[in-house]
C-alpha cells in the first residue's frame, strides 16, 4: 500500500502538476491586475466627475489672472451643488453657445462632466451675473451695473478703460450665467452672443467647475 501510494504521487509529479499550478498563478495575477486597472479607471472617472479636472488656458481672455499656457484645476463641487456665484472663474462646455454646434446630448454632457470627449470645447470666464440679476454697461464712470449697483472689478486687465467696449443691458434667467473675460478688450464672451438664441447666457448644467488653482 505504501509503495502504491508513492507511485501515485510520482505519477502526479511526472504529469506536470507544477506547470499547471504556475499557469493558474499567472491567470490569477492577470485577473487581479485587470481588476486593479478597472478600479483605477473607475476611480479616475469619479475624481473627474465629482472631484476635479485639469485644463490648459488657451488664450489671453482672462489675463492677468490667467495667462495662455497656464494649467488650471476646476473643482466640480460648486457645479454639482449649485453654489457657483458672482465673481467665480468657471470652466464650461461651450457647445451650443460659444461653439457653433448643437448642444451636447445627454451622453456627451455626461462625458464632459467625467472628462471624456473633445477638449477644445471648453472655455474659462468669470461669472458676472447669475439667475435673476440684471447686468448693464455702463455707468458714467465706466463700471458695470449689477442690479443697478456699480461693480468693483479689481481683476480687470485694463482698469483705466470702461469695463466693456460694448454696451448692453441683460436680465439673466434662472439657471443661467452671464460670463465675461477679465481682458475685456480681447475676450470672446457673453457679449459676443447677444444676438443669438440664448442671448449669451450659459446654462448651469454646462459648467464643469470653478477654478481653484493655477499651475
Amino acid at each position: 500500500m505504501h509503495h502504491s501510494h508513492a507511485a501515485h504521487e510520482g505519477a502526479n509529479r511526472s504529469t506536470g502538476s507544477r506547470p499547471r499550478a504556475s499557469s493558474g498563478g499567472w491567470r490569477r495575477w492577470l485577473r487581479v491586475g485587470g481588476i486593479v486597472v478597472l478600479i483605477a479607471v473607475v476611480a479616475a472617472g469619479l475624481i473627474r466627475g465629482v472631484g476635479v479636472q485639469s485644463f490648459t488656458v488657451p488664450s489671453a481672455s482672462m489675463s492677468p489672472a490667467l495667462e495662455p499656457g497656464d494649467r488650471i484645476v476646476a473643482l466640480r463641487a460648486p457645479a454639482l451643488f449649485d453654489t457657483v456665484g458672482r465673481g467665480d472663474v468657471i470652466v464650461f462646455d461651450g457647445r451650443g453657445s460659444f461653439v457653433g454646434s448643437l448642444p451636447p446630448d445627454t451622453f456627451a454632457q455626461m462625458g464632459a462632466w467625467f472628462g471624456i470627449g473633445p477638449r477644445d470645447v471648453y472655455y474659462v470666464k468669470r461669472v458676472i451675473g447669475v439667475g435673476g440679476d440684471t447686468v448693464q454697461c455702463c455707468d458714467d464712470d465706466g463700471r458695470l451695473l449689477v442690479n443697478d449697483r456699480p461693480l468693483d472689478e479689481p481683476y480687470l486687465k485694463e482698469r483705466s478703460r470702461a469695463a466693456s467696449g460694448v454696451e448692453f443691458a441683460v436680465e439673466v434667467p434662472a439657471d443661467r450665467f452671464w460670463v465675461l473675460g477679465d481682458n475685456r478688450y480681447d475676450s470672446t464672451d457673453s457679449r459676443a452672443l447677444l444676438g443669438r438664441p440664448g442671448g449669451g447666457m450659459i446654462r448651469d448644467d454646462r459648467v464643469i467647475g470653478t477654478v481653484t488653482s493655477v499651475g
